[in-house]
């Protein structure tokens, strides 16, 4: 069984981050591990509380999975501070982690701001040159190239821009568009648009960590890169469109667990 390890935040209501990452590449087949930056008090709704590990403690469960199971995959998610940034940069390039993804989580749903200014350039200049891929939303891959984008010939200027300053592949996600869901994958100078209609569901909590956990499960079990990013998207896109509403809060609710009823039963041939 292939195995993929995901460094990342924890997210209390199960939606995000560590739980996310874990559920999705359970249900894609291979065997999850987890590096934990930062415990949060959050719901879908909003981010109350963070609290984050030193990077000593992160260095050392890093290092407790690559001396024992050495992982055909790893993705970043949430990462807060330039140190924690560093931590993982060295520990990565020590053991030559292959099928890097790394999701430069800046910014939650719900709008919390979870990536300071430090940080940026540290993950600009330390983690992304050592990523198969990284997957910017569109506000993030604007910090990201330093421009505005207003349509999709921006974003294809600022996928390049990001590709070209970093040296690894970049899929630009459309899902912040207000009429689509159409992603630009940026590899080796060549652009491949993955079309995509937008599903209207309010419970886009977790989504970004879904796809890039995905991607990194998929990359685990030796998809070429295209591949293992038109396979995730379509895991969750039909996360989305099976529109199970869960919780009793008046707030948003998560689509977290939809992806267990609709996909558990056939996991292992995602």
């Amino acid at each position: 069984m292939k195995t993929a390890l995901t460094i990342a935040g924890s997210d209390s209501c199960g939606g995000a981050g560590i739980q996310a990452d874990i559920k999705t590449m359970t249900l894609n087949g291979v065997y999850a591990m987890s590096a934990i930056t930062a415990l949060t008090a959050q719901n879908t709704a909003g981010v109350r509380s963070i609290m984050e590990v030193t990077p000593t403690f992160l260095t050392q469960q890093i290092d407790a999975v690559f001396e024992d199971i050495p992982p055909d995959a790893v993705k970043t998610g949430m990462v807060a501070s330039a140190p924690l940034i560093h931590a993982i940069a060295g520990r990565l390039r020590d053991y030559r982690a292959r099928n890097l993804v790394v999701d430069p989580v800046m910014v939650a749903t719900s709008g919390a701001r979870l990536l300071d200014e430090e940080a940026v350039g540290a993950l600009k200049n330390l983690l992304l040159p050592l990523c198969a891929l990284v997957t910017p939303n569109i506000p993030e891959a604007e910090v990201l190239a330093g421009m505005p984008i207003r349509d999709e010939t921006d974003m294809e200027m600022a996928a390049r821009v990001i590709g070209e300053c970093c040296g690894c592949a970049v899929l630009c996600k459309g899902g912040h568009r207000v009429s689509d869901a159409n992603d630009l994958l940026w590899a080796a100078g060549q652009t491949h648009w993955l079309r995509g209609r937008r599903i209207d569901n309010p419970n886009t909590h977790g989504t970004g960590c879904t796809l890039s956990a995905a991607i990194a499960a998929n990359l685990a079990k030796g998809f070429a890169l295209t591949a293992a990013v038109a396979r995730a998207k379509e895991y969750l896109s039909g996360a989305l469109a099976a529109m199970l509403a869960l919780g009793q809060g008046s707030g948003p609710v998560d689509h977290a667990f939809d992806l267990h009823s609709r996909f558990a039963a056939g996991a292992d041939g995602i």
